[in-house]
Parts: C-alpha cells; sequence; structure tokens
C-alpha cells in the first residue's frame, strides 16, 4: 500500500499549501543571502552564516512538538468548547489488548469519552479492539502507520505515504475516516504540513503530558497532568508502550481512574477531538 495508497488518500483538497509567515520568511532570508553572497563583496561568511542560523530555528521547531512555526499545530480546543466545559483526553499508540480494553471500562464507567492515536499496524493486528473503540463512541485517530522513529528526518513522499497509508487502514477497519494527526513523539520536519493539508487533517500536539512512556510511579504522572487542568485542555497519555509500574501494571491504568475522577470533581467533560473541535 505504499505509493498506490499515497495516491488514494490524497488530493483530499485542492487548495494550495498556504505557507506559514515563518517558512516565508525563512525563503526570503535563502534569497536575500544568496544575493547578497553574489552582489556584495566578503558577505559570503555572514550569508552562510544567516541560513545555518536560519535551519537551526527550523530544526528546533520541528523537535519542539507544541509550536506552530511550521503550520498550523491544534494545542488546546478551540474557545466554544470552553463553555460547553470540554478537555480532551487522547491516548497513543495502541491499540494494546492488555491495556485498550480495560481503558475502555474506564471509561464508560465514568461516562466520558477519549480520542485514541492508533498506529495503523496494530489496528491491522487487533482490528476488533479497533471496531470497539469506535462503537463504544470514542475516535480513532492517524498516529502514521508504523511509527517510525524516523519520521522527523522523511521527506514528502516518505511523509505521503506513511500518513496516506495509515489513513487507509484506519478508514477501511473503523468505516470512519481520521480528521488528526498526531507526529510520533510530535516531532516533524517542514515537510509535514503540506502533505497533511493535501490529506485533509490536522496536525494535534497537546496542552499537556503524563510522560507516562517513561514514568511509572501514578502520582508524578497525575500531578504533570492535573496541574492547572482547566477547560480546553488537551492531555496525553498513552496505551501502547506505557510504563509499568513498581507491581509490574501499565501505569495508565492507575492514572486513569484518578484523571477521571478529577475531571468530575471540576465539573469537566472529556470528548473526543472531533467533537471537542467543534466551533
Amino acid at each position: 500500500m505504499g505509493k498506490s495508497a499515497a495516491m488514494s488518500s490524497a488530493a483530499v483538497t485542492s487548495e494550495s499549501w498556504p505557507w506559514p509567515p515563518a517558512m516565508r520568511a525563512s525563503a526570503a532570508l535563502h534569497v536575500a543571502a544568496i544575493g547578497a553572497g553574489v552582489m556584495v563583496p566578503g558577505a559570503w561568511p555572514w550569508a552562510v552564516g544567516a541560513i545555518v542560523l536560519n535551519h537551526a530555528l527550523i530544526t528546533g521547531a520541528g523537535l519542539t512538538p507544541r509550536s506552530n512555526l511550521l503550520g498550523p499545530n491544534v494545542t488546546r480546543l478551540p474557545e466554544a468548547a470552553a463553555g460547553r466545559r470540554e478537555v480532551a483526553i487522547t491516548i497513543d499508540d495502541g491499540p494494546e489488548p492488555e491495556v485498550t480494553s480495560r481503558v475502555l471500562d474506564l471509561l464508560d464507567a465514568h461516562g466520558q469519552r477519549a480520542t485514541f492515536f492508533c498506529i495503523a499496524e496494530r489496528v491491522l493486528a487487533h482490528p476488533e479492539l479497533a471496531r470497539e473503540i469506535v462503537a463504544r463512541g470514542h475516535s480513532i485517530q492517524n498516529h502514521t502507520a508504523r511509527h517510525r522513529h524516523n519520521f522527523s528526518f522523511l521527506g514528502p513522499r516518505g511523509f505521503a505515504n506513511e500518513i496516506a497509508r495509515a489513513q487507509d487502514i484506519l478508514t477501511e477497519v473503523t468505516g470512519q475516516r481520521p480528521t488528526c494527526f498526531r507526529a510520533p513523539a510530535g516531532l516533524r520536519n517542514p515537510f509535514l504540513e503540506p502533505v497533511l493539508h493535501r490529506l485533509g487533517l490536522s496536525l494535534v500536539s497537546w496542552t499537556r503530558r503524563g510522560f507516562d512512556t517513561r514514568e511509572g510511579d501514578p502520582a508524578k504522572v497525575m500531578a504533570r497532568l492535573a496541574r492547572n487542568l482547566q477547560v480546553r485542555d488537551i492531555l496525553l497519555l498513552h496505551d501502547g508502550n506505557a510504563a509499568r509500574t513498581a507491581e509490574g501494571k501499565p501505569v495508565l491504568l492507575e492514572v486513569l481512574p484518578l484523571l477521571l475522577e478529577r475531571l468530575r470533581a471540576d465539573g469537566l467533560r472529556a470528548v473526543t477531538l472531533p467533537e471537542g473541535m467543534k466551533l
């Protein structure tokens, strides 16, 4: 499903990509630096330095998951969600049979909804679990086909193949086409946003995260999530690749009941991203 997947999922929108101001400024700087290096005697060292500094800034933006310098990046629900007292719980890297089914039971018991950013190849491995997520009122969104560790180094074709393949798999298995995308670890480069725009996907990061892939202490994970918790927040947890508690239990299963109780006490409602992002 490589090239053909990209072809079948592409062209969701025919509008040209609206270059972000930072990228337009970067392009202008390159033109100006090259022009100065050619036209002004002795300017080449300064021109090269300016270009190197610019590339460092772009790289830094790609390594900062909540940055919007490279294009639109949803870090909180829109203002309209405030009046509805909504937050979004997002759960990455699944589905994971040992964990996800129990997560669904906890969410149901508290009457709350979540968004699962799923790895498409894991959905292929556990299609019934993926369909159960949707059937129980939750949302599955695009977290790439394979969750490649070198994802942020891909070019336009690599991004298109990886993301479009995931779109096709998730749509075929669940019957619902994702509208949101989250990059592995939130890392990316300037080639990603044009691909997302073409596929009709919104990049979504988070307001705060629990670091639950490396922290096995539920109290510490919960403290990070609950600090200044408020309406419109997007919270990040993991059912796949979850750290383990001292007793060997996936930390998400210890943290989620605490978080859901906190939401109840604060009068907050956890909704899926497609619901929460309605204006």
